[in-house]
C-alpha cells in the first residue's frame, strides 16, 4: 500500500490496497477469517513475522489494513490498530498500557462509558485514576503520582464541546515522562492532529464522523509504532478486532469525510449563533464561536468547530425532556456525526448514572442539550431547533 503524503483529500482517496489480478477500481471486500500459505515453510515464515503479510483477520485482513493505513495518512502516525467499536478501542489501548497498581490523571470531562471504565472496573484491578476539572490544567501537575503511567483527554469534550490546550498537556507529559492520549473522535483527523501538538497516541471512535452516515461501529487508535506493536500483540489475544466489513465500509466514508465534515461544521457554527441569541437558551458551547472560553485555543488546533453544539434550555431536567419530546424532524439518538442531526440529553441518558459532582465538573447540566448536526438544509434544521424551543 502506498502513502502519498498528498493533500488530505487525495490521501483519503488514494491510499488503496494493492489491486488483485483482477484489476479492480474500487477496492473488493475481503469476507475471510484466514488466509492460506504456499508450504510448511512459508507458514511458520509468516507466523515468525520474517514475511509481512495476513495470518488471521482477528489479527489483520486487507481491508482493516486500508482503513488503519488511510487514518495513519490523516493523523500524521506510524501505525496503528483497528477495533470493532470505538470503546473496543479505549478499552485495549488503556489496558495493554497499563498494569496492576497503575494510575491515570485524566480530564473529568469523558465519554460515560469511559467515565465506567475508570470507576467501576479498573479499581477492581488496583488502576486508580484523578480527574482534573476542563479549567484547572494547572492542577494536573499536583495529581501525578510515581505510578502515572499517561494523562488522558478528549478535546473538544464529550458532551461538553470544551476544549483543551495539547500543546499544555504535552509539556507535562515530558516534564514527567508520561504518556499523553487524546480521545479525538469529535474532531476527526480532518480537523485535528493530536500528534503535531504532542499526543503519544491518538484514539477514535470510527463510528461517528468517520462513517457519517450511523451504519457501522468502528474504532482505531494510531501513534507511535512501538506503542501500537504492544496494542496489537494484546488485541490479536484478546480478539476486539474490526471485522472486514466494516472496515471496508469506513475506508470509503473516508473518502469523502473533508466535503461531508466542511459542510457538518457550516450547519453548526449557523445553529450555534442562533441559539446565542434565543430567548429561552441560556448557554451555548461551539469551539469556533468567540464566546467558548477557549476558543483562541480551538482555533489554534483546529481547522473548524465539529458538528457538535451543546446548549442549555431553561427548565432543568424537564425542560431537557420536554425539548426532545418538541422536535420533529431532529433525531433522538444516542450517536452523533450522522447525516442526520440528533438531540440528545445527556442528563438523563447518557451521563444519567454519573455522580452528580463528576457531571459539575465537567459542565453537565440538567438542561444541557447535545446537538449533532447533520447535513440536512440548515433552515429546516433551525426551524426545527426554533419550534421545540417554543
Amino acid at each position: 500500500m502506498k502513502v502519498s503524503h498528498k493533500k488530505f483529500e487525495t490521501d483519503a482517496i488514494r491510499t488503496q490496497s494493492e489491486r488483485t489480478q483482477f484489476s479492480e477500481h474500487s477496492v473488493p471486500l475481503y469476507l475471510t477469517s484466514g488466509f492460506v500459505f504456499d508450504d510448511a515453510e512459508d507458514m511458520r515464515a509468516s507466523f515468525a513475522e520474517e514475511k509481512q503479510r495476513d495470518l488471521y483477520s482477528r489479527y489483520s485482513n486487507p481491508n482493516v489494513n486500508e482503513f488503519v493505513d488511510k487514518v495513519c495518512a490523516m493523523e500524521g502516525a506510524e501505525a496503528g490498530f483497528a477495533f470493532a467499536s470505538g470503546m473496543a478501542a479505549v478499552f485495549s489501548t488503556f489496558a495493554t498500557l497499563l498494569d496492576a497498581g497503575d494510575h491515570v490523571v485524566s480530564c473529568s470531562s469523558v465519554f460515560g462509558a469511559t467515565h465506567g471504565l475508570f470507576t467501576k472496573y479498573f479499581p477492581k484491578w488496583n488502576i486508580e485514576c484523578s480527574y482534573f476539572g476542563i479549567n484547572d490544567v494547572e492542577a494536573i501537575e499536583d495529581l501525578i503520582q510515581p505510578n502515572t503511567k499517561f494523562i488522558y483527554a478528549e478535546t473538544p469534550t464529550n458532551p461538553g464541546v470544551d476544549v483543551l490546550d495539547m500543546e499544555a498537556l504535552s509539556a507535562i507529559c515530558k516534564k514527567h515522562d508520561l504518556l499523553l492520549v487524546i480521545d479525538n473522535c469529535f474532531a476527526t483527523p480532518y480537523l485535528q492532529n493530536p500528534i503535531k501538538f504532542g499526543a503519544d497516541l491518538v484514539i477514535h471512535s470510527a463510528t461517528k464522523l468517520m462513517d457519517g452516515q450511523g451504519r457501522v461501529l468502528g474504532g482505531v487508535t494510531v501513534g507511535k509504532a512501538d506503542l501500537i506493536r504492544e496494542i496489537y500483540l494484546f488485541s490479536r489475544l484478546t480478539g476486539p478486532a474490526m471485522s472486514p466489513f466494516n472496515a471496508w465500509v469506513l475506508s470509503k466514508s473516508l473518502e469523502t469525510l473533508a466535503i461531508r465534515v466542511d459542510k457538518h461544521c457550516e450547519n453548526a457554527l449557523k445553529l450555534a449563533e442562533f441559539l446565542e441569541a434565543h430567548p429561552k437558551v441560556t448557554w451555548v458551547k461551539y469551539p469556533f464561536l468567540k464566546s467558548h472560553p477557549k476558543y483562541a485555543i480551538a482555533k489554534k488546533q483546529m481547522r473548524l468547530g465539529g458538528n457538535i453544539v451543546a446548549f442549555e434550555v431553561e427548565g432543568g431536567l424537564d425542560g431537557g425532556r420536554a425539548f426532545l419530546n418538541a422536535v420533529k424532524m431532529c433525531s433522538l439518538s444516542a450517536n452523533l456525526g450522522d447525516t442526520r442531526t440528533i438531540v440528545t440529553h445527556p442528563a438523563s441518558t447518557t451521563h444519567a448514572k454519573v455522580e452528580a459532582d463528576v457531571k459539575a465538573a465537567a459542565g453537565i447540566t440538567d438542561g444541557m442539550v447535545r446537538c449533532s448536526l447533520g447535513l440536512e438544509h440548515i433552515d429546516d434544521i433551525i426551524a426545527d431547533i426554533e419550534q421545540a424551543l417554543s
